[in-house]
């Protein structure tokens, strides 16, 4: 094929940073409040990637104890030098920025290096002379004169003591006058020059792509004439691909040029429920400036591909039927685990949750395993055996935006009966949609999405569904309902609702399909 398909990692994969080794390419995007945090990714040829690992995938590294949604990891770099690979990062809400390190991509990586830093969206830069800086994000050192009122800094980076050194230098606020929410900074030399490239505008509907560069790493920097060098805000909300922006770019072997961002798909409106993805463009240098696309600068959902050997890997099934010791890579926890709450052992080929207090809509770590929404249209299908024994037990299936906007499915007693109800939470108050009585132990649950039209079936047979509520309006899923900066996520949950319980719900497989 002589084009791919745009986004590269569809679904919630937002903040994309990637680093060349070779031949090989490696990337990583945000996670937030989940865990493991920092997902990391293998290519050959820049469309085909495959999930290698998590950068942060033990409690020592990441505390997600208690964050809000949309707290965490916020926007890691990664970037390769001598020998180690680095990955920069912040956890907002908890100790700020830190540096992580592994000789394996792979892993296992260290335990976080904490810096003395403010601000957030760190990234690093390896100059030739073999010094080490640190690029970040922060307020403006006079006070705030403005919401989003920040600027671009750097300072030098001890690799030895991995510690900041040094004088800070102020380097850019943006390309527009009184640009809001100068971000996401990423430093590199070519033919001579320094070059700045970051986001501004919010990572809303006006993010942006600009750059500037200088003869020296500390400045000063002169903006680019004709910035942004990348923006979809003069294209409307209801253009297919919005907020362009948080990028960071590669050269092939063969001199070609790629920029990764992040961009969102919206559908039913203005409504993101997939998030911010990862999206892939190519780019040429026109007068030492990058110019993306030239005569459209636009990101596109077919674009052509680039000149690399094509890579395919081989996909994980659509269907886990949780036949292995470990979680697979797609599976994700909220917050921190701390306890253990699941088992893939106890009761072997299913996926074991224990009831405990915690409930999603506490900023807790709740028995929950999910994965994310990927596509605009979907379905997801699960086995539940599970029998409750007091009216406070539950357990079943959520759609999950965050702990005050998301739906659960949930089979529990009410008034003594066994019940399937289907729970709409929006802004922390719950509302039932529907409610229907169940006698079955072993239920067989679905989940279907049309756009904005989200469809709950159950039936105690394989096939024999039973519609429990069809076509419910799903924007509450999204960002522009709910805030924060997550995608939309879906999975198995259990709780025993603030009461102690030793009871366990049984998922014999969980299928996940898309288009």
């Amino acid at each position: 094929m002589t084009t791919f398909k745009n986004p590269i990692l569809p679904g919630f994969y937002p903040d994309p940073s990637m680093c060349r080794v070779g031949d090989d390419y490696y990337l990583v995007t945000s996670t937030f409040e989940y865990f493991p945090g920092i997902p990391i990714f293998h290519s050959k040829d820049l469309v085909n990637w495959r999930q290698i690992g998590h950068v942060l995938d033990r409690p020592s590294q990441l505390d997600l104890d208690g964050l809000r949604p949309s707290e965490g990891v916020f926007a890691p770099t990664i970037r390769y030098h001598e020998g180690t690979f680095y990955v920069i990062n912040t956890n907002v809400g908890k100790k700020g920025n830190f540096i992580v390190t592994a000789t394996d991509p792979a892993g296992p990586w260290s335990d976080p290096y904490w810096l003395e830093s403010e601000g957030i969206d760190p990234s690093l830069f390896f100059d030739e002379d073999g010094k080490a800086y640190y690029t970040g994000t922060r307020p403006a050192p006079e006070g705030p004169q403005y919401f989003g009122n920040w600027e671009i800094w750097i300072q030098e980076l001890d690799l030895n003591t991995m510690k900041l050194v040094g004088e800070t230098h102020s380097l850019w606020r943006g390309a527009l006058r009184d640009a809001v929410w100068p971000e996401g900074p990423h430093t590199y030399k070519i033919n001579g020059y320094y070059y700045l490239l970051i986001s501004e505008g919010g990572t809303g509907p006006d993010h942006a792509i600009s750059v500037a560069r200088s003869e020296n790493i500390f400045g000063p920097y002169v903006g680019y004439k004709k910035n942004p060098v990348l923006t979809h805000r003069h294209l409307g909300n209801d253009y297919p691909i919005v907020n362009v922006g948080h990028s960071d770019i590669v050269e092939t072997p063969n001199g070609e040029w790629w920029m990764v961002l992040l961009a969102s798909r919206p559908y039913g409106g203005y409504y993101r429920n997939l998030g911010r993805e990862t999206f892939l463009v190519p780019f040429t240098w026109e007068e030492g400036w990058p110019v993306v696309k030239p005569g459209k600068s636009i990101v596109e959902m077919e674009e052509v591909r680039p000149n690399l050997p094509e890579q395919r890997w081989i996909q994980p099934p659509a269907c886990d039927n949780f036949d292995a010791t470990e979680l697979g890579m797609q599976w994700l926890l909220l917050r921190t685990p701390r306890e253990p709450f699941m088992s893939l052992e106890e009761r072997p080929g299913h996926l074991r949750l224990k009831l405990r207090p915690q409930t999603l809509k506490e900023n807790v770590q709740p028995s929950f395993v999910g994965r994310r929404q990927q596509h605009i249209h979907f379905n997801a299908r699960t086995v539940l055996e599970f029998s409750p024994r007091t009216e406070h037990e539950s357990a079943g299936v959520v759609l999950l935006q965050s702990s005050k906007y998301h739906f659960r499915c949930e089979v529990l007693l009410s008034g003594g009966k066994k019940v399937i109800r289907l729970t709409k939470c929006t802004d922390g108050k719950d509302e039932v949609l529907a409610e229907q009585a169940v006698a079955a132990d072993k239920l067989y649950l679905t989940i279907e999405a049309h756009e904005q039209n989200y469809s709950f079936y159950y039936g105690a047979q394989a096939e024999e569904y039973l519609p429990l509520a069809e076509n419910v309006d799903g924007r509450i899923l999204s960002t522009d309902v709910a805030g924060g900066f997550v995608g939309a996520c879906l999975g198995m949950y259990a709780s025993s609702n603030g009461q102690v319980s030793d009871n366990v719900a049984d998922f014999d497989w969980f299928e996940y399909t898309g288009n």
